[in-house]
């Protein structure tokens, strides 16, 4: 059975604008294969990678961003270096994005008191452990107290972790394209630092 020919198959316009489709969908969309992407910083020494979750993807000023502990072994790195990739991929869509950005921690400005705000208190929980992410403990443990490991506080209670909130807020430098179809791949690279667009050999 032959492939449908899409409509982003071979025009750079098309591309951008499912592109930016899928990114702003998968803010909304809980179960968009596109909303928990790769975060990849580091040097060339320490290079590290995690899942995100993206929270928030804004075409008009070109950039991405999600949520983080402030106490996270990565914010060190984004702040030493702040170039980072992310990388998408959806089965069922067969495209992937390698996105290379410059970030920006945010913490305890109008950014982070914004997202916050829109953060629902059962998402907040995260930001409760008393101890930042990967510190070591003697046994097995969430990091939090029952009280919030059995979702038995408000949110009132929540504001507490606003002081291990942030945001990650990632301008993108480039993307990079590639759709898998039995007609032919077809990848393209969107240099916005530049202003210029190329094809790819896939």
């Amino acid at each position: 059975m032959s492939q449908e020919v899409v409509s982003y198959y071979e025009d750079f316009n098309e591309i951008e604008k499912n592109i930016w489709g899928l990114l702003t969908n998968a803010v909304k969309d809980r179960s968009s294969e596109f909303r928990t992407p790769v975060f990849i910083c580091g040097n060339d020494k320490d290079l590290d990678g995690r899942v995100v979750v993206l929270r928030k993807a804004d075409q008009q000023n070109n950039f991405v961003q999600y949520h983080s502990d402030i106490r996270s072994s990565k914010i060190d790195k984004i702040k030493k270096n702040p170039n980072c990739s992310i990388l998408f991929y959806g089965k069922q869509d067969k495209i992937q994005l390698r996105i290379k950005t410059e970030c920006k921690v945010h913490f305890d400005d109008d950014i982070t008191k914004e997202s916050w705000e829109k953060t629902g208190h059962i998402s907040r929980k995260c930001y409760l452990v008393t101890n930042g992410p990967g510190t070591e403990s003697e046994k097995p443990t969430s990091g939090l107290d029952n009280k919030f490991d059995n979702f038995d506080y408000t949110k009132e209670e929540s504001e507490a972790g606003y002081k291990n909130f942030c945001v990650i807020r990632c301008k993108i430098k480039s993307i990079e394209w590639l759709y898998l179809a039995a007609k032919g791949h077809r990848r393209a690279l969107f240099d916005l630092e530049n202003k210029k667009n190329s094809w790819l050999v896939p």
